[in-house]
């Protein structure tokens, strides 16, 4: 919550996150890694209710990809998967649940509301855009690895009416997959086609190349004030 929630009667703006068990602090992160959310938010006092969404990490790939795994993500990694599809319904449940619940328990913006993620989080934030362009007004996605729905999320973002969102921020590491210099120009290069089509639909939209950035949550973490660019 905002330093301010207690002290003052306001309506605020809501981000809302995946895999939460990495936003706030390192004790919860597997692996120790965090975004370090909790110590960011206190220091620079921003005005702005974060709502982190735990992961089941069995259950990430499935519900993180709206379609089963494709073809690209076969030339990337070198294998198939029978993993994704349930992307679907784990937007709806964000949009007819977790959003409602938020919105009558908490004081806030409701038309005021982020989506951001990491990796796969990045993929599933960009179908939700697509999905619910008028609820998600500011998109946020790290180092995403569309790369698992490519074919899909490209036609996906072609057929979509996207103007009404505001703002949109994506980056992608040019060392996402550190030393597998093949694997990080895929990666690369499956982040570039997505927002080109992106750019066309959505004008403001930004796309920053993060030179020597690995996908790792120490990599990750450098890029925290971008999330908060839409306040």
């Amino acid at each position: 919550m905002p330093c301010s929630y207690q002290e003052e009667i306001r309506e605020y703006p809501v981000l809302y996150m995946h895999d939460g068990q990495y936003v706030f602090h390192d004790k919860e992160a597997i692996g120790g890694g965090s975004l370090g959310l909790e110590e960011y938010l206190a220091n620079n006092k921003l005005e702005v209710i974060v709502a982190a969404i735990y992961q089941i990490s069995e259950q990430r790939m499935n519900e993180y990809c709206p379609w089963p795994i494709g073809r690209y993500s076969k030339e990337v990694m070198g294998k198939g998967s029978d993993l994704g599809g349930d992307g679907g319904k784990y937007a709806e449940f964000i949009v007819k649940e977790l959003k409602p619940y938020i919105d009558t328990t908490f004081r806030t913006l409701s038309n005021e509301t982020a989506l951001a993620g990491i990796s796969l989080g990045g993929l599933i934030s960009l179908y939700a855009a697509c999905m619910y362009p008028e609820i998600f007004r500011h998109i946020i996605v790290l180092s995403s690895a569309f790369f698992r729905n490519q074919e899909e999320i490209e036609k996906l973002v072609e057929g979509s009416e996207l103007s009404p969102i505001i703002s949109f921020y994506g980056d992608c590491g040019t060392e996402e997959a550190e030393e597998d210099e093949t694997l990080s120009k895929l990666f690369s290069a499956s982040n570039q086609a997505v927002f080109e089509l992106i750019k066309k639909k959505i004008h403001s939209a930004r796309f920053c190349t993060i030179q020597g950035g690995e996908h790792t949550y120490s990599d990750f973490k450098k890029r925290v004030p971008e999330l908060f660019t839409f306040l």
